[in-house]
C-alpha cells in the first residue's frame, strides 16, 4: 500500500511562507495498490484533492472518493479536481450515512448550489456516483475498510481503517474525545470505537490540531491535542503515527517543535507534511 498525503491541514487552507515546508492545502490523502502506477482510493477532498491529479499523469481519475465527513476542509475540494472532472473519469464518492436519512447528493448540495457556487455536484463531468455508507466492513477498490464513528463536532463524523490484507492504515482526521470524558490524561476518552480502528495498524494518520496548553479551550471546537494521538497508537499497539490536521497558523517552525517533542516516543512520530508518501 502507497500512501500519499496530498493536504495536511485542517479548518482553513493555510497560504503563505511560513506554510511551505508543511504545505498549506487541506485535508486529502490518496492510496495506491503495491504496484501500481496511480491511486485508486482518496480519503477527503479538501483543497488537497488538486494534489491528486499530479499524481495521475494525463490520466483521469478512476477510484473511490471516501468522505470522513463533510466540513469544508474536507469537501470544497471537489468541484476543483481536474483529473476528476472530466469525461474519462469515473468516481464513486461515499460520505457517512446520515442521521435524517438525507442521500449524498443532497447534503452535497447543501455546499455545491446557487448562489454559493455555480454548480451541483451532479454537473461534474465523467461517470460520477453518489452513496452514503454505513459503519461496518465495507470493500473498495480492493481494499477492506472498517468504517466507525467518532466524536466530532457538528456533524455525523467516521474513521477508517484500510488494509490490503498485507498492510493497515488508519484515518482519523478530526476527532474530539473530550466529549466522552477527560479520560486519565485529560486528553479524552481512549474509547473502544478509536481503539479498534487503530489496533495493531502499520500507520495512523490522526488529527493532532492542538496542542496540550490548547486543550481547555479549543477542545470544544471538535479536535483532538496532538498528545492524545500519540498515547492512543501506544495503547493499541499501533507502529507509526503521522500527526494531520494541522492548524491553519501553525507555522513550519512550531511543527518542526512538534516533532522535535515528539522525537524519542514510541511508537514512531512523524509529523506529517503535504507531499510526503508511506510505502507500508
Amino acid at each position: 500500500m502507497r500512501v500519499h498525503l496530498c493536504g495536511v491541514r485542517g479548518s482553513t487552507p493555510a497560504p503563505g511562507i511560513e506554510f511551505i515546508r508543511y504545505g498549506g492545502h487541506t485535508s486529502c490523502v490518496a492510496i495506491a495498490h503495491d504496484g501500481a502506477a496511480a491511486p485508486s482510493l482518496v480519503l477527503d477532498a479538501g483543497i488537497g484533492l488538486q494534489q491528486v491529479t499530479k499524481l495521475l499523469g494525463d490520466e483521469p481519475f478512476r477510484g473511490t472518493i471516501l468522505l470522513s465527513h463533510l466540513h469544508w476542509d474536507h469537501s470544497t475540494g471537489l468541484p476543483f479536481f481536474p483529473r476528476g472532472d472530466e469525461k474519462a473519469a469515473a468516481v464513486h464518492l461515499f460520505l457517512p450515512e446520515q442521521a435524517d436519512g438525507r442521500g449524498a447528493v443532497e447534503v452535497l448540495s447543501g455546499i455545491m448550489r446557487p448562489p454559493y457556487f455555480p454548480v451541483g455536484p451532479t454537473a461534474l463531468r465523467g461517470d460520477w456516483h453518489f452513496d452514503t455508507i454505513a459503519t461496518g466492513e465495507h470493500e473498495l477498490e480492493g481494499f477492506t475498510i472498517l468504517a466507525r464513528e467518532v466524536p466530532h463536532k457538528g456533524g455525523r463524523t467516521f474513521g477508517y481503517r484500510i488494509s490490503d490484507g498485507h498492510s493497515t492504515l488508519t484515518y482519523i482526521p478530526d476527532h474530539c474525545p473530550t466529549v466522552l470524558g477527560p479520560g486519565e490524561d485529560g486528553f479524552g476518552e481512549y474509547h473502544e470505537a478509536a481503539l479498534e480502528l487503530a489496533s495493531g495498524a502499520d500507520l495512523m494518520l490522526h488529527d493532532a490540531q492542538l496542542l496540550p496548553d490548547e486543550g481547555p479551550t479549543m477542545a470544544v471546537y471538535g479536535h483532538a491535542v496532538a498528545d492524545y494521538g500519540v498515547e492512543l497508537a501506544r495503547r493499541a499497539g499501533t507502529a507509526k503515527v503521522a500527526l494531520f490536521h494541522h492548524r491553519s497558523d501553525r507555522t513550519d517552525d512550531a511543527l518542526d517543535e512538534l516533532g522535535r517533542r515528539f522525537a524519542d516516543s514510541s511508537p514512531a512520530v512523524v509529523v506529517g507534511a503535504e507531499g510526503s508518501v508511506f510505502e507500508l
